[in-house]
């Protein structure tokens, strides 16, 4: 096993053991815990009561966090025509069509998401092998398939985020750098946990966020009381 460096070590330390936080705790514990060298993202991993083998207790959702997430997001849009200069017109780092298709075809992935018109599915759809995998796949119920590309560009680069649990029903997400205030932090967790408690399947039975933990770049996991949230 690798050995922890001497700063994680020191970040440990601060952690109380045995000790469960609340999220005002854990974010306020996070600005704390983050590397002095460069400004750390703040994550959240949460553990939930659900079967992702069964549709109906996917957890999948989006939301906007209020104070953003620290990162202006690298957003591609295929569309054509008037629906292209609209997205470029919203901040749309790449707009296309066929010729964008194809390149992403080739491997191109230097981008945080993607959205795309309706018109343009039957195309990219062939791209779900390079899209896929990497969770950037334009999806309906992400609001990433859409007419109105330009408000799903003007939301992405204002900081929503996007979520769904793994096949271990664990879900990820990040909240903010730990360069914000706690206040800034708190309310984007807060806003992010509402959405994810808001998509507790109804076949979901017994405790729902089982267990959960907030932390930064390579710092080490802050407890979170559950039953708080």
């Amino acid at each position: 096993m690798a050995q922890k460096s001497k700063a994680y070590r020191a970040s440990a330390e601060k952690i109380e053991a045995g000790k469960y936080y609340t999220p005002a705790e854990a974010v306020s514990l996070a600005r704390e815990t983050g590397s002095a060298k460069f400004d750390s993202t703040v994550e959240v991993a949460l553990k939930l009561g659900v079967d992702p083998r069964k549709a109906d207790q996917m957890v999948r959702g989006t939301v906007i966090l209020p104070h953003g997430t620290g990162k202006t997001a690298r957003v591609i849009v295929f569309a054509t025509g008037p629906a292209a200069e609209a997205a470029i017109a919203a901040g749309a780092d790449e707009v296309g069509g066929s010729e964008l298709i194809e390149k992403v075809a080739g491997g191109y992935t230097a981008f945080d998401s993607a959205v795309s018109t309706p018109e343009l599915m039957g195309q990219v759809g062939r791209l779900g092998k390079v899209l896929g995998p990497r969770g950037l796949m334009p999806n309906p119920k992400t609001g990433t398939v859409t007419p109105d590309v330009a408000k799903a560009v003007s939301d992405i680069k204002g900081g929503k985020i996007e979520f769904r649990v793994d096949k271990h029903a664990n879900v990820h997400f990040v909240v903010g750098k730990a360069g914000f205030t706690t206040e800034q932090l708190q309310e984007n967790i807060d806003a992010a946990l509402e959405e994810v408690m808001r998509l507790k399947p109804s076949a979901s039975k017994g405790r729902y966020i089982q267990k959960g933990a907030v932390s930064t770049t390579f710092g080490p996991g802050i407890p979170l009381d559950v039953n708080a949230i």
